[in-house]
């Protein structure tokens, strides 16, 4: 199955917001360095990386569970921005940019995700279990 992962604006999204978070780590202190700055440079890095490498698996099932991991490592990624600006590693401006590229990011992979879900046979949404019922 060809799929091309840098025509992909998810992936896009997701390594400019990569970026963005390696601007901001040198506002966190020394004594984080292996604690939240690591695991926040971590958790940023998994989204594109496992958008490309699911990119290029045999099957849709296949690219359906790495892009669940990305989604996965993006809600890591909100609870460590909002964890980051509660112990005042940065200011509300830094908190309010960062949340609102992670919230845009997570809408348009969650989108993404439900499309390629819908093409997998004999797949039961992942997602249903999160949504009210109706």
């Amino acid at each position: 199955m060809g799929r091309y992962y840098k025509k992909m604006d998810i992936y896009h999204l997701s390594y400019d917001f990569v970026l963005h978070v390696y601007s901001i780590l040198d506002k966190f202190p020394p004594e984080e360095e292996h604690n939240m700055k690591s695991q926040l440079r971590r958790a940023s890095v998994s989204i594109p990386l496992n958008i490309a490498e699911g990119a290029v698996k045999a099957s849709r099932r296949e690219f359906f569970h790495y892009l669940n991991i990305a989604f996965g490592s993006a809600k890591e990624v909100e609870v460590l921005i909002e964890l980051s600006k509660d112990l005042g590693y940065f200011d509300e401006s830094t908190y309010s940019f960062l949340n609102h590229k992670i919230d845009q990011l997570n809408s348009k992979l969650y989108l993404f995700i439900r499309s390629v879900e819908k093409d997998i046979p004999n797949k039961q949404r992942f997602f249903r279990k999160f949504e009210e019922k109706k």
